[in-house]
């Protein structure tokens, strides 16, 4: 029979494989109105990202959150808005108003989304080119993406840089990073294992022992390796 795999006690979302969703401030989106005008009120940590959270009091007197853009101080003015004017350090705009080679992050995919791209600490990228309806980003990953002009970003980068700078030093910290965003660490390798607790394990030595190759439709105690992989082996 064996045992479950990591992969199955995650898909049942309880326990220790659940993202904690209280360590959450709240959900990161765009206001649908497009014209708003707001005050930083304050700078909030969210243990559940990597960036920092701006808290904005709106000319409604109603509060959001966004993600803070880097250099952002409590007392500054940001907008919501479609005018090209505007091209400031924080300030949210469609995509076809922002020159090309200004940095942006937290980019909608599609217009309302609310914003879905580049949002870690310290990420962001940039205005390439715009067409009639079309805009070209480039990402943090070096990939060209085109999207609708009417997407709206962040103009700067994502407050948080550096993250990654300082080193863990030991497992503990990493676990309690991991934790906090319903990860797993340490990950065990399958080959490590035992024949009871993954299709990998077991051997005189480690190795996976048959194809690692396995299809999309596989069940969830074979689904692991590469999973309806195109070609493996070196390039």
């Amino acid at each position: 029979m064996g045992k479950n795999l990591i992969q199955q006690r995650r898909g049942r979302r309880k326990g220790r494989y659940n993202v904690p969703s209280h360590k959450f401030r709240g959900e990161i989106k765009y206001s649908n109105k497009v014209e708003l005008k707001g005050i930083v009120e304050e700078i909030l940590h969210d243990p559940g990202r990597t960036s920092p959270l701006a808290k904005i009091r709106l000319e409604n007197n109603k509060t959001m959150l966004i993600l803070a853009t880097e250099g952002t101080e409590v007392g500054r003015e940001i907008k919501f808005t479609e005018n090209k004017g505007d091209c400031e350090k924080g300030n949210i705009l469609p995509v076809g108003t922002i020159p090309e080679g200004y940095p942006i992050y937290n980019i909608e995919i599609t217009p309302g989304d609310g914003g879905k791209l580049v949002r870690a600490g310290g990420s962001g990228a940039t205005v390439v080119s715009h067409d009639s309806k079309k805009t070209v980003v480039r990402l943090p990953s070096g990939q060209f993406k085109t999207i609708d002009s009417s997407c709206r970003a962040t103009i700067g980068i994502a407050a948080g840089g550096g993250r990654k700078d300082k080193p863990f030093l030991k497992a503990g910290k990493k676990y309690l990073a991991y934790r906090k965003k319903g990860k797993q660490y340490p990950v065990v390798r399958g080959v490590a294992m035992n024949p009871v607790n993954h299709p990998h394990g077991g051997g005189g030595h480690q190795h996976v022992g048959g194809p690692s190759t396995v299809s999309r439709g596989a069940p969830p105690g074979r689904k692991v390796g590469n999973i309806a992989a195109k070609r493996t082996g070196k390039r």
